[in-house]
């Protein structure tokens, strides 16, 4: 892929401290990319961001909670005032939460997963797509997961209807936006080698799940994303891209 396939675009990631959200604002800016990145964690957040600036890149950081409307905002505002628009946005910030048997889950922490991972999303995309219909287009990219879309894991029926969940706010967005050159889509990642895979011997289970008998390095995710917001994804609208390693094909 071009190296400036994104020269002159602007993007904005959420959950950009770490993990996979840090390898995608890293990939998007390599490619040519400005970045508005986002984390709760103002300190790690502006370390990034520095990081970035340090290879040459173009970043801006906007802390704030994804479940509150006004941090949308405030990310759209950054995109418009500091780059001059908005192209392409990565709704990457979520949450595990506690794991146990749905019945034995609280509806305070239920809320709190789908507020993390659902809600937030559709709080992004809602703020996001008049700013990029005003540019004559852009790309969304979902951070969903195979857990609630080709499995169920135990413990974890929170956060799979969650994930789950972002299928139809894809679809839901291509039905009413894709005309208008606006293309939604998903990211189904399988385990990744972050901080949210927990420990070594959970990394070890993970990695059975999959075909190729590993976890994935974030930046293998971002490459992904990289290429579902690039000219060369541009008939590819309201779908799911299973970057798993094999998971869904083997159950």
């Amino acid at each position: 892929m071009d190296k400036k396939v994104l020269e002159g675009k602007v993007a904005i990631v959420t959950g950009a401290s770490r993990g996979i959200g840090l390898a995608t604002a890293q990939m998007l800016s390599g490619h040519g990319a400005a970045v508005v990145m986002n984390a709760r964690d103002e300190a790690a957040l502006n370390e990034a961001v520095d990081e970035l600036r340090r290879s040459g890149g173009e970043a801006v950081a906007v802390a704030g909670d994804v479940v509150l409307d006004d941090t949308h905002a405030r990310l759209v505002e950054a995109a418009m005032q500091g780059f001059g628009g908005l192209d392409i946005a990565i709704n990457n910030a979520g949450v595990v939460g506690p794991i146990g048997p749905l019945s034995e889950i609280e509806p305070q922490v239920w809320w709190q997963v789908l507020d993390t991972n659902l809600s937030s999303a559709y709080l992004g995309a809602r703020r996001q797509i008049p700013a990029m219909l005003a540019r004559g287009g852009g790309a969304i990219v979902f951070t969903s997961s195979f857990v609630g879309t080709s499995v169920g894991l135990p413990g974890m029926a929170a956060y799979g209807a969650a994930k789950a969940g972002l299928m139809g706010l894809v679809k839901g967005i291509t039905a009413d936006h894709a005309a208008q050159g606006i293309r939604a889509n998903a990211l189904l990642p399988g385990g990744v080698d972050t901080a949210m895979a927990g420990d070594q011997d959970q990394k070890d289970w993970a990695a059975g799940l999959h075909a190729l008998k590993r976890i994935a390095r974030p930046e293998e995710i971002a490459a992904a994303a990289l290429f579902l917001v690039s000219p060369q994804a541009s008939f590819v609208a309201g779908t799911a891209l299973f970057v798993d390693g094999g998971n869904a094909a083997v159950k």
